[in-house]
């Protein structure tokens, strides 16, 4: 990285942040300023660093945290560096500023994208209290060192504390290039230790989006229409505005990326007699929506599969060479739609001010996007709008989606008041947006034992192209090549091949957790293990034959190790493999299910991953843990239909999630190295459904194609 700060202008940044001390750094075309609080006891939030003349120290947390542990994460790197211990410090979210970009948490990136400037921002912190030491001892700098808040003398053990030195470091050079701990120095990186959060977490005491209340606020349901599309014919607010607390009823929008939809608003003193009032609200909507349904999307998907994709990429000649094959197999492998279901629904708050500014409190995983966003649909400068970042109740990509605080906006540009909405389950599940359908057509080869060639068409729709157009139909969507292509899986085959369908969906979709990982995943681990049996070849070896990658033979092997897969299983049990590389991580699961009844049980899950360098080794097994249920849950239960315009499942008796009682064992293995950080919050998921359909053909001979699976019934299939 470049700095970009020399002394004069870091003297103007310092005066500007009350004698703060500031250290530049460019990521991009951002830069950050890190700052030390000097002379001051407020606690002011300013970029990244605060250390106030009381030694009190706050760190900036850029990521928003939606349960994934980023609050601390954030805070360890800059705490690693910066020598203090996490019980020492203060950790706030950004407030959506360009110099806390990107300031966004999802890609699985909050410690890859924050692991060298959040260091960084650490250790030049420090190294300028070292300076500002040794320069107050007139000792050699190299007689100073740093530990627990403290600057200590070698010579005699005097000391003092990072408050004492703040002033005077604020007037030092900024170091260039801070030099960073190497691996063997970590001290809170890399190890186990508590998250300080949890306990205020389940005792409630912990503050919420959906808790957040403003002077002045008043409360907003809104009711869309049950086809999403549909507009507004007529309403009927009569007995709406008999509901003790019912204040008005206005008509507004529900703005997405690519379109806006009508929509009807009770305005109440409470949620809960605004949320009665929607009920006794009564709108006719036109029928621009009822032509909505899974299944006729469905339908397109295989229709498309018997049509040639846009083709991203090719290796040899696979078309040819499959003609010709002896050994080949084609298989069709489909994904489901599905909510997001976070925990806590879609709510936040957002004031439009007499003098033009705007102001927002909600939990999302972009502050800086939310930004963005709300300055150009409210139409006011971007420094105009303030951000207030809350914690999230989970998200798995949905509060990236800001439909729901656009509203809030616009009702509160017509109201002049503070609004808060709050979604309802309901309409949580039944209005989207959500993880797209998807249909996966593979081909391939086998030869003398092993696999050849392997061609996967990816057919659905786009998230890109339904947010801003691009990719159109007919066109090539690069970010889901990427995803599934040989230069991410490293698969060596001589022929290989991959190519895209749109599918075109007026039904919202949006990132979910681990994007298009989690839907291809699953059509394509399956179909090696089917090439695998096809071949006559056990599915580890067939897939260690084609893998060259030392870090992606290593997952598998660790894995094979970890599950005794060389082991015979007794009767009635089976395990299947899968392995997958996501947001710059390889996993790989083993999944072991057990005959019972008419169907199977998962018994036990074992998940091996490699991202590379990590923060807190408990927080990465954590979120193997939930990938792993989760992705049973959406490969076993979870799906969202359409029909006649309307999504069929409401809440939760009728969108059903895995529970507790039917969580298996799990063990999770942690492969160690030093290369640099990848993503753990989402990598573990996607071999987790393949996995699953694996080990159901080797124990029933039943090789399914469609998610869910119905475990209940399998032999009956």
């Amino acid at each position: 990285m470049t700095p970009v700060t020399n002394r004069r202008n870091f003297i103007k940044n310092t005066l500007m942040v009350s004698s703060g001390l500031a250290v530049g750094f460019t990521v991009g075309n951002v830069t950050r300023l890190f700052s030390v609080e000097a002379g001051s006891v407020s606690h002011e939030l300013s970029p990244f660093i605060h250390i106030d003349t009381e030694s009190n120290i706050t760190l900036v947390n850029p990521n928003p945290d939606m349960g994934q542990g980023s609050i601390q994460a954030s805070a360890a790197m800059i705490a690693e560096e910066l020598e203090v211990r996490l019980e020492e410090v203060r950790i706030i979210p950004s407030d959506g500023q360009a110099k806390y970009d990107p300031q966004i948490s999802g890609g699985s990136g909050a410690v890859r994208r924050s692991w060298e400037p959040l260091r960084k921002a650490g250790a030049a912190v420090r190294i300028m209290l070292l300076n500002a030491a040794s320069r107050s001892w007139k000792i050699p700098l190299a007689e100073c060192y740093a530990e627990d808040a403290h600057i200590y003398n070698r010579i005699d053990d005097r000391k003092f504390k990072y408050g004492d030195l703040v002033t005077l470091a604020s007037t030092l050079e900024v170091p260039e290039n801070p030099i960073l701990k190497s691996k063997s120095e970590f001290k809170l990186i890399g190890k186990s230790h508590k998250r300080g959060d949890v306990i205020e977490r389940i005792t409630g005491k912990s503050t919420y989006s959906i808790d957040m209340q403003v002077p002045g606020m008043v409360h907003a349901a809104i009711l869309h229409s049950p086809t999403i599309l549909g507009k507004v014919v007529s309403i009927n607010a009569t007995e709406a505005l008999k509901v003790n607390g019912v204040i008005d009823v206005v008509k507004c929008e529900r703005t997405m990326p690519y379109t806006k939809f009508d929509a009807v608003a009770v305005i109440a003193n409470s949620s809960w007699a605004a949320m009665q009032g929607k009920k006794a609200l009564q709108v006719e909507w036109g029928d621009e929506g009822d032509h909505l349904s899974t299944q006729d999307y469905s339908e397109g998907l295989y229709a498309a599969a018997d049509n040639p994709g846009a083709l991203y990429s090719e290796t040899g000649a696979f078309d040819q060479h499959f003609t010709k094959s002896r050994i080949k197999a084609e298989g069709l492998y489909e994904s489901n739609f599905l909510s997001h279901a976070s925990i806590e629904p879609m709510n936040g708050i957002v004031e439009v001010k007499d003098n033009g500014t705007v102001e927002v409190w909600a939990g999302v995983q972009g502050s800086g996007q939310i930004k963005d966003q709300m300055a150009e649909y409210m139409e006011v400068p971007l420094e105009h709008v303030k951000v207030n970042v809350k914690l999230m109740g989970g998200s798995f990509g949905r509060k990236s989606y800001h439909d729901f605080l656009l509203e809030a906006g616009m009702l509160s540009k017509k109201i002049q008041k503070p609004v808060k909405v709050t979604w309802t389950r309901e309409e949580d599940i039944s209005q989207g947006p959500y993880r797209a359908g998807s249909l996966s057509k593979l081909q391939g080869t086998v030869e003398n034992g092993k696999i050849t060639g392997l061609h996967h068409h990816a057919i659905g729709e786009s998230i890109a192209g339904q947010l801003d157009g691009s990719p159109k139909v007919g066109e090539v969507d690069e970010g889901l090549g990427r995803e599934i292509g040989f230069e991410n899986n490293k698969y060596v085959l001589d022929h290989t091949k991959i190519s895209f369908t749109r599918v075109a969906a007026d039904i919202p979709i949006m990132w979910w957790r681990s994007v298009y990982a989690g839907s291809f995943a699953f059509g394509q681990e399956c179909f090696i293990d089917e090439l695998a049996h096809l071949g006559g070849i056990d599915p580890l070896k067939a897939r260690l034959e084609i893998l060259e990658d030392e870090r992606y033979r290593l997952v598998l092997n660790t894995l094979a190790e970890k599950a005794n897969y060389h082991e015979a299983l007794p009767e009635g049990i089976a395990r299947g493999i899968a392995i997958w590389k996501s947001f710059e991580s390889i996993s790989a699961a083993c999944v072991f299910i057990v005959s019972e009844g008419q169907g199977v049980r998962v018994k036990k899950v074992v998940s091996v991953l490699d991202c590379g360098l990590f923060v807190n080794e408990d927080m990465v097994r954590a979120q193997m843990e939930g990938s792993i249920v989760m992705g049973l849950s959406a490969a076993t239960k979870e799906e969202i239909t359409y029909e006649n315009g309307a999504c069929i499942q409401q809440n939760f008796h009728q969108y059903e999630l895995m529970r507790i009682h039917e969580a298996p064992e799990m063990e999770t293995h942690i492969i160690a190295n030093q290369d640099t950080p990848g993503g753990v919050g989402e990598p573990a998921l996607p071999p987790i459904a393949p996995a699953l359909n694996n080990a159901i053909f080797n124990l029933t001979g039943v090789r399914l194609r469609k998610l869910p699976m119905d475990l209940s019934n399998i032999k009956l299939n």
